[in-house]
């Protein structure tokens, strides 16, 4: 039996915490509605908390988010958190548009946290995020938003590698950036 969720209580809304996710979101995504759907949600108003487990899709605009299990609280402030999780044999994804381009930015990995006050998204575990041509694989991506800089490394933070293993190294495929105007001063 799938939940589903078309009207928000202004709790609920703080879903709307991974709307921000990627740089350069489309800017009019924010003012559309949220759609959520899952196989069941638990609101905890006293501690500002909502869960949403199974199947979780969250559709706002050109955002769209998928995870197993959708974690989402927030502070006294009004700030929130929210973390996606991936479960059922796939990793957590997000998919957006970016503002005023013609291409889409998608990211997955296992865990995928958001924190609105900081401004900064992290990926953990088999991280992968591409934006048009350019794409990026790790461990971790950290993006943060209010520096507009992003970190990514072999391995997530706190983790060593096992004695005798060579970690994994970061893969990034960087288009130049004046691809477009080269390919019509040749044609």
């Amino acid at each position: 039996m799938t939940a589903r969720i078309d009207v928000l209580t202004p709790l609920l809304a703080a879903a709307l915490v991974l709307t921000t996710l990627p740089a350069m979101a489309e800017r009019g995504d924010r003012d559309k509605p949220v759609n959520l759907e899952a196989d069941r949600v638990t609101v905890d108003d006293a501690k500002k908390v909502q869960v949403f487990e199974g199947n979780v899709q969250l559709v706002q605009g050109t955002l769209v988010i998928r995870a197993e299990r959708l974690v989402v609280s927030q502070d006294a402030n009004g700030y929130q958190k929210g973390i996606a999780y991936a479960g059922g044999g796939r990793l957590a994804s997000f998919r957006q548009k970016r503002d005023g381009k013609d291409e889409f930015v998608d990211g997955e990995a296992e865990r995928i946290e958001h924190d609105s006050k900081a401004e900064k998204t992290e990926l953990f575990g088999k991280a992968h995020v591409k934006s048009g041509l350019d794409e990026v694989n790790g461990q971790y991506i950290s993006y943060d938003a209010k520096t507009e800089s992003y970190v990514v490394t072999a391995t997530t933070p706190g983790a060593t590698p096992a004695e005798g293993t060579t970690p994994e190294r970061v893969h990034a495929v960087i288009q130049p950036k004046n691809r477009d105007a080269d390919k019509s001063a040749t044609h």
